[in-house]
């Protein structure tokens, strides 16, 4: 994926993280237990800092680019799906949530590939 690509996604991740933010503070919360209200708001956090993560790595995609950007940037966007996901649709519908360790995983490692690419040459990959 480019750079834009990424951004393009972080920004909708972003929006998507505002949307449902707002859904779960006023049609949820009445509806809900604290401790449902508090998995919804790990998935909330976790989908907006990773928006704004996926932004930065378009970012520098564009600027420096590099194929552990490339990948970082894709463990982020699957991981956000997968753990965000499986939060959201276990609070939201009563799905298991089975996904959401993969997910995790996927964005530790978007995070550390991120860091690992500032330390190694640019490249055109």
């Amino acid at each position: 994926m480019s750079g834009r690509i990424f951004i393009a996604i972080g920004g909708v991740y972003g929006f998507l993280s505002v949307v449902l933010g707002a859904i779960g503070a006023h049609a949820l919360k009445p509806r809900v237990t604290e401790e449902v209200m508090s998995t919804y708001h790990t998935a909330e956090s976790y989908n907006f800092y990773h928006a704004l993560a996926l932004i930065a790595v378009g970012v520098l995609a564009q600027t420096r680019p590099s194929i552990w950007l490339k990948i970082s940037g894709s463990c982020f966007v699957l991981g956000v799906l997968l753990f965000c996901g499986s939060l959201y649709a276990l609070t939201l519908a009563g799905v298991s949530a089975n996904l959401a360790p993969v997910g995790g995983v996927l964005l530790m490692l978007g995070w550390l590939l991120l860091g690992f690419s500032a330390l190694r040459p640019s490249s055109n990959h």
